[in-house]
């Protein structure tokens, strides 16, 4: 029988995001587009003003009226048309069914010191609630399992680990044409170094752009370092520190919004070497989507990201630039090492398909539901 399920949908409208998707923007637009294939109807809600949402439906009352219901009448619940509803951004109140939250790390409130002031309270305070509502959670990590144990006071027996994907589509090379238009249209060579994320102190940006400028003056004249990423929270001393390695010479691309997915894999297209020096991650897309788009990778052998690679990309202790640096020249040079890279990219790329994390969703749900 085919399931009924709520999504929230709340980060992938573009009338509330001004159309920038960020990492559970992307999740919980894949689980949409993906569930029907493992024999869900799944269908969009969210919380917003009607006027401004063309993906969801309106939630019954918006998230601050409902919460307050939810303190004064802790009887009151939610009602939508469907078996069970997955919150997937935090935002969860009482429903009269089922609820499974996917809570994604706890970086609000195990590394304060790297989130906006101004929202961490408020995240920490989602996330709380999620994880006490929540009849089930569903982990992107076997990593983020403890973290959530610990912080949120999660069982554990209550937890399901489901990896986040990369689409299908991205398995295959795009069309050349349009991907050399695209790069032509950012001034950007092929072959460069790339990274892809958005500019705040745990994606440890500046310490790849230390191992850029030291990499020998020859392979920076012949490869630019492509950050692709929003300005976000405590990220002026980057921003400035990028702009004054491109004022002096350096051959440093900083494109802080690109117009379209397909923009985005025409990039990785585009690159040599993808970098992902993150400090933490409860999962990190980027490398799959690197995998998926045939570019050899570079990353941190912290938190997730040794799980997400599983061999597959040189692992390197994020806080030496030196590591970074020489991971990068290794793979820039060394064209034995970025075939067997490559190739085991693919592979792992293929393991982790947005329809596979699909798959594994639908089946938490029938357990949900089956008690």
């Amino acid at each position: 029988m085919t399931l009924r399920v709520g999504i929230s949908a709340t980060t992938t409208e573009p009338g509330l995001t001004g159309g920038h998707l960020d990492g559970i923007g992307v999740y919980s637009r894949a689980l949409l587009r993906e569930l029907p294939h493992a024999g869900v109807a799944a269908e969009a809600w969210s919380f917003g003003p009607p006027a401004r949402l063309s993906v969801g439906r309106p939630m019954p009352r918006p998230l601050a009226l409902a919460t307050v219901r939810d303190l004064v009448l802790p009887g009151a619940r939610e009602h939508i048309d469907a078996d069970l509803f997955h919150a997937t951004d935090y935002r969860i109140v009482r429903m009269d069914r089922p609820i499974v939250a996917t809570l994604h790390d706890a970086l609000p409130i195990a590394h304060p010191e790297w989130c906006n002031p101004k929202l961490r309270g408020l995240k920490n305070w989602l996330q709380a609630r999620a994880a006490r509502k929540a009849n089930h959670v569903i982990a992107v990590s076997c990593y983020a399992i403890p973290e959530l144990v610990r912080h949120f006071g999660v069982d554990e027996r209550r937890i399901s680990v489901v990896p986040n994907g990369v689409d299908e589509e991205w398995l295959d090379a795009p069309e050349p044409g349009q991907a050399a238009a695209t790069l032509a249209r950012h001034g950007l060579r092929p072959g460069y170094f790339l990274t892809v994320g958005t500019l705040q102190p745990r994606k440890n940006i500046g310490a790849l752009l230390q191992a850029f400028l030291g990499l020998p003056a020859s392979v920076r004249a012949q490869r630019q370092l492509v950050i692709v990423g929003a300005a976000g929270a405590r990220s002026e001393a980057l921003v400035a520190q990028i702009g004054a390695a491109r004022q002096n010479g350096e051959n440093v691309v900083w494109l802080s919004r690109l117009t379209s997915a397909e923009e985005l894999r025409h990039v990785y297209a585009g690159a040599g070497v993808f970098v992902f020096p993150s400090l933490y991650e409860g999962f990190g897309i980027p490398v799959v989507e690197a995998f998926a788009s045939g570019v050899p990778v570079v990353a941190s052998n912290t938190t997730s990201l040794p799980e997400v690679t599983a061999g597959a990309a040189i692992d390197v202790d994020p806080l030496s630039v030196g590591a970074i640096g020489s991971a990068m020249l290794e793979l820039a040079r060394d064209e034995a090492l970025r075939r067997r890279c490559i190739a085991a990219g693919k592979v792992r790329a293929v393991q982790l398909t947005w329809r596979e994390t699909a798959r594994k969703t639908a089946a938490v749900y029938r357990s949900v539901l089956q008690g």
